[in-house]
């Protein structure tokens, strides 16, 4: 292999070598329609269940084929979950593009739906739902977050190790075929 000739770089007192700077590219988190420094997450009320179901029938409308049937979170009653469970959204102004679903259990905090819709996936808003999950946890006290995907959700068996979850386990429930994952809570005490 032919050696790579690094171009002289003039300084003041002396020459020295060094390799010239690699131009960076815009990161697609700047490049998204929906990008995180335009809306936050906020507590869901009963006016944004038509909105995160459209939210959720658009972000797992995909897995149907994948799983042969709506995956849970398509069928979950999102006006009963905002009296029983944490319901956070994230809208544009005009469209809920992000939803989060928590729920406390006694030693951590279960990660029921996480959805971004698909002209908002890549503007932050996964990542900074994880986030707003990781600080509902430490304020209650729970030193874990766990959640649960269809193994037919390839993106998800992705997405998760990439934000600091492992996978536990993987079991059939209802009929899913689910894989488990679980992560400590970032700064929370040892247990």
């Amino acid at each position: 292999m032919p050696r790579r000739r690094i171009p002289l770089r003039h300084n003041h007192r002396r020459i020295r070598r060094t390799p010239a700077p690699t131009p960076t590219l815009p990161s697609r988190r700047w490049t998204s329609v929906h990008s995180v420094s335009q809306s936050r997450p906020r507590r869901a009320t009963r006016d944004d269940v038509d909105g995160i179901v459209r939210l959720v029938t658009s972000a797992f409308g995909k897995y149907v084929d994948r799983i042969g049937r709506p995956p849970a979170p398509m069928t979950a009653d999102y006006a009963e979950l905002l009296e029983t469970s944490r319901v956070w959204v994230v809208d544009d102004g005009e469209d809920i593009v992000g939803v989060l679903v928590t729920q406390a259990r006694p030693d951590h905090l279960l990660l029921d739906v996480v959805a971004v819709a698909p002209t908002a996936q890549g503007g932050g808003h996964g990542r900074a739902l994880l986030a707003l999950a990781d600080q509902d946890a430490r304020e209650q006290g729970l030193a874990e977050i766990r959640l649960c995907t269809n193994e037919a959700m390839t993106e998800n068996l992705e997405f998760y190790p990439r934000r600091g979850f492992r996978e536990t386990g993987r079991a059939v429930q209802d009929g899913f075929h689910r894989v488990f994952f679980a992560k400590p809570v970032t700064g929370a005490p040892p247990r």
